[in-house]
């Protein structure tokens, strides 16, 4: 659980960055619309200020994750990026005024059932030195090694 933090930072980050992205995309200039040249119209839209800080959010968010990812197993941090929907479906309905209906609440509330379910599932932290001996072996030789041993059983 000492790396939750990482992760929820994470999420947070995924979630502003999205809301960053719709704030910008929604208040293009004129200018940009009527662009001609494609590679000048995006290069408008990627420094156009919201959207780009957008992007710098997302840079930020998954060099935390890449953080996170050395720390804990992929399968129970993955899942916490759901949480991310949560956050973007609920500051989109206040701050865009988008639909949250009750087939989205009802959504969010399995989401967040299965994200504290995940929680729960043990101990996020990478395994010792010697599971990672294994988990680095590809494998077929895993199932080698499994085989030998097997084999050394029956003598």
């Amino acid at each position: 659980m000492k790396y939750i933090i990482f992760i929820l930072f994470t999420v947070a980050t995924n979630a502003a960055a999205q809301l960053m992205l719709k704030q910008g995309m929604t208040n293009l200039s004129a200018g940009v619309v009527a662009q001609d040249n494609i590679i000048l119209k995006l290069l408008m839209i990627v420094f156009s200020p919201w959207v780009f800080f957008g992007l710098a959010t997302f840079v930020i968010s998954m060099a935390s994750h890449m953080y996170v990812l050395s720390k804990v197993d992929l399968s129970f941090a993955y899942p916490f990026l759901s949480l991310a929907y949560v956050l973007v479906a609920v500051l989109a309905w206040q701050l865009f005024g988008e639909e949250l209906g009750a087939y989205k609440i009802a959504g969010i509330a399995f989401i967040c059932i299965g994200t504290v379910l995940i929680a729960q599932s043990g101990s996020p932290v990478k395994s010792s030195e010697t599971d990672a001996a294994v988990v680095k072996q590809p494998p077929a030789a895993r199932l080698s090694q499994n085989q030998t041993q097997a084999e050394e059983l029956k003598i």
